[in-house]
């Protein structure tokens, strides 16, 4: 019965989801119609917060291009290779790859999301090579099925915003907050470790009991997902030049700048890593370990096929948290909207359940952990404070909701899949069942605690 019910959402799911393009083109549609309808806003109004947003996204397009080719490029070093395939070698039947994928990738993302999102990826990409009739697209969705607890992990964004005080804070939440408050009532607080535990324990076998028959097994040839910087002939140099773009002293020399800067890093800020000093590390590790400047370079060359999703999409997911956010003259978003009508119809008691299934809501179009901070904060942090549920509940509820339909919304596939060289439609149909699975448990933890 579940597998019949996986085939159908994976069936489904390849029909009617379209390129991830295509979808956030569809999503710009309907979220100008839902501005104008729901915030009496113009068409030209609309427009208008379309493009003051469209460009707003470029660093962090950019950050997302690095992590892609940084990471890529350093996984295609000789040693780091040896080390992903001594542990692609690990399981031998199909169902124990998905199973170790699964952790791996969960437990990856609670470190550091950037980090989760590659490596998950990079490692499932090895385990095809390895591992006989299991099946490819479940194994990319397994992996990303780890970016579900992102947002309770040590790189969350919105438990790290409130572990930090300053006016910052206050305006963000509108008042309701004032003072720092303490991870430990948000990432390490027992809803929050209950939920993980739960995800962690479980979600890797959920994964595992979606494998298709061999017969309905979609396998891929290992010499498909061979690098083109594998088995290259290797060109002595010869003219000054060469000598420069082969040379191990430029690569050591600045690779040496890298590490003490990294180095620096952590004994400053201890272990809270942000996408810059992740593609940072990724960057010279994977310099370093490449020996010369032109081995790298043809790592990077490679890796940089896989980021035309990233470069074309994300001014269009700027574009639609434009108009998300963009406010009326009476001061009306159609965020706000969505936000305030959840906070109409709950008590203390569902207050956080509704909280987390409007995230959910808003993500769709405003897929960013700080951009669903800065559209729901000030209106239902002071909303949970009114009716009496903790700041720090209100919180994590926002940020469980955020992650949670990550899990059918592309954007944040698109790494995983420039790397695997699959498609959203591949893989979005295994994601449905995480989506419901990690739905129920999360709405369940919601009310219980």
């Amino acid at each position: 019965m579940f597998k019949k019910f996986t085939n159908f959402c994976v069936t489904i799911v390849k029909k009617l989801l379209p390129d991830p393009f295509i979808f956030a083109v569809i999503l710009t549609f309907i979220v100008l119609i839902m501005g104008v309808v729901v915030t009496n806003q113009s068409i030209f109004d609309m427009i208008g917060h379309w493009y003051n947003k469209f460009w707003s996204l470029l660093g962090f397009s950019m950050q997302m291009v690095l992590i892609l080719v940084t990471g890529f490029a350093m996984a295609s070093a000789p040693l780091f290779k040896k080390m992903l395939e001594r542990i692609a070698c690990i399981p031998k039947k199909p169902t124990s790859a998905i199973l170790l994928i699964s952790f791996v990738g969960i437990i990856a993302c609670w470190i550091n999301w950037g980090f989760g999102l590659v490596i998950g990826a990079l490692l499932a990409k090895e385990i095809a090579k390895k591992v006989k009739n299991v099946d490819y697209r479940l194994l990319i969705a397994s992996a990303y099925s780890g970016f579900l607890v992102w947002h309770a992990g040590l790189s969350g964004s919105i438990p790290l915003k409130l572990s930090s005080s300053g006016a910052d804070l206050v305006k963000q939440t509108n008042g309701a907050v004032t003072e720092a408050i303490s991870t430990s009532a948000t990432l390490f607080s027992p809803m929050n470790l209950a939920i993980l535990g739960i995800l962690l324990l479980t979600m890797p076998f959920i994964n595992r009991a979606m494998h298709p028959k061999k017969s309905e097994t979609i396998s891929i040839n290992p010499d498909l997902l061979k690098d083109d910087t594998e088995d290259k002939e290797v060109i002595f140099a010869k003219t000054p030049a060469d000598k420069l773009e082969n040379s191990t002293i430029i690569t050591i020399l600045l690779s040496l700048m890298g590490f003490i800067l990294i180095v620096t890093y952590f004994k400053k800020n201890g272990f809270t890593l942000g996408l810059n000093i992740v593609n940072f590390i990724f960057l010279f590790v994977g310099i370093f370990l490449h020996r010369t400047p032109k081995n790298y370079l043809d790592a990077v060359k490679d890796a940089i096929k896989g980021t035309s999703g990233i470069v074309l999409q994300f001014p269009f997911y700027a574009g639609i948290m434009g108009m998300m956010t963009g406010k009326s003259i009476e001061g009306i978003s159609l965020a706000g909207s969505i936000s305030n009508a959840f906070v109409s119809i709950s008590n203390e008691t569902t207050f956080p359940l509704f909280s987390f299934l409007s995230a959910g809501i808003v993500n769709f179009f405003v897929p960013s952990g700080g951009g669903q901070w800065a559209v729901q904060a000030p209106i239902m942090m002071p909303a949970g404070a009114e009716i009496g549920v903790p700041a720090a509940k209100t919180a994590m509820a926002i940020a469980w909701g955020d992650a949670w339909t990550n899990m059918i919304q592309p954007f944040w596939a698109l790494p995983a899949l420039g790397i695997a060289g699959l498609g959203a439609k591949d893989i979005m149909g295994f994601c449905v069942i995480n989506l419901l699975y990690s739905g129920i448990i999360i709405s369940a933890m919601m009310l219980i605690f």
